[in-house]
């Protein structure tokens, strides 16, 4: 009798967890924009109810769906986070911006990317995912630059909700110009303050000090017009939906206080900061020569934490 017993509860806990794993459909998703084809990756639970869905809007520069740049190598940090989303029931949509990866042909040349057009793409892809039926409601997750675009894109895309993960509370002007002051000499200094000036007045200039030619090649500058022109934390701050801020405290590249100056602008927002987190999701030390491994890693997993607070705040947001 009691091998019974001990058979059906074995067989009921396998039949408990293999419920709560959903079976997920994996398929590409793509988007023609009428001006280009963005291609993308869909994560969709199999379930009975639409599932919640997110739109994962990717960081600066070449940053793939994946979270993958060129310039840093393979993390696949935002794959990881939808897989994670996944296994918790919720559907995503994650793709590469254009002029980036599979959707370089839409915009093959960066002098004519802008963070208007990256908005614009972030708003034609919500109405193609709110016109599914397949998908319950909208949730925007933007890491890094991509928290801008999700801010700007998700009252006219008709987003449930916003999250930001290692989003600037400040203009990239600052930001940029903080940087510098850290890392240049002052005569270079002063060169790059003075490009700065020029690009955040709308001009381009062909005058960029060697160290800067990279970062401030003048291809990019007609982006980074347009992005010096934003305000994030004005932007977060005109958001009518609920809002979650995540950040690490072990991030070098965006601080504490940039998420701090977004839960004052938007005082509703849920504020999270993780210890340990740095700007690649994961548990890393603090002193950015020890964070290579999370920057080039990508089996490293991602900071329990993130997952946890993501799930519960979208399972709670009065439409999920």
């Amino acid at each position: 009798m009691m091998s019974r017993l001990v058979a059906f509860l074995l067989l009921l806990c396998t039949g408990l967890a293999q419920a709560a794993a959903p079976t997920v459909l994996q398929r590409p998703i793509d988007l023609d924009t009428g001006r280009g084809v963005l291609h993308g990756s869909l994560l969709l639970p199999q379930q009975a109810t639409p599932p919640p869905v997110v739109l994962i809007i990717a960081g600066s520069g070449p940053t793939d769906r994946d979270g993958n740049n060129p310039a840093s190598g393979r993390v696949d940090n935002l794959k990881r986070l939808a897989l994670l989303l996944a296994g918790e029931h919720i559907a995503s949509v994650r793709y590469d911006k254009r002029g980036v990866a599979a959707s370089q042909p839409a915009t093959p040349d960066e002098r004519d990317l802008t963070v208007e057009r990256y908005v614009a793409d972030v708003v034609a892809w919500s109405h193609k995912l709110k016109a599914d039926p397949r998908f319950g409601p909208l949730i925007l997750i933007g890491h890094s630059e991509g928290a801008l675009i999700a801010s700007l894109a998700a009252e006219q895309a008709g987003a449930s909700a916003v999250i930001t993960l290692a989003g600037s509370g400040r203009p990239m002007a600052d930001v940029l110009r903080e940087q510098l002051a850290q890392r240049l000499p002052p005569a270079q200094l002063a060169s790059g303050s003075a490009l700065l000036d020029r690009l955040q007045a709308g001009q381009t200039s062909l005058e960029v000090p060697a160290p800067l030619r990279q970062v401030f090649r003048p291809s990019v500058q007609p982006y980074l017009i347009s992005l010096f022109q934003q305000n994030p934390a004005a932007a977060f701050a005109r958001l009518p939906m609920p809002a979650l801020i995540v950040q690490g405290r072990n991030d070098v590249q965006v601080d504490v206080a940039d998420a701090e100056r977004l839960k004052t602008a938007k005082p509703d927002a849920q504020l999270v900061l993780i210890d340990g987190m740095n700007h690649m999701l994961r548990i890393s030390p603090k002193d950015m020569s020890q964070q290579r491994d999370s920057y080039l890693n990508p089996e490293l997993p991602l900071a329990r934490e993130l997952g946890e607070q993501i799930v519960m705040f979208i399972q709670h947001l009065p439409s999920a």
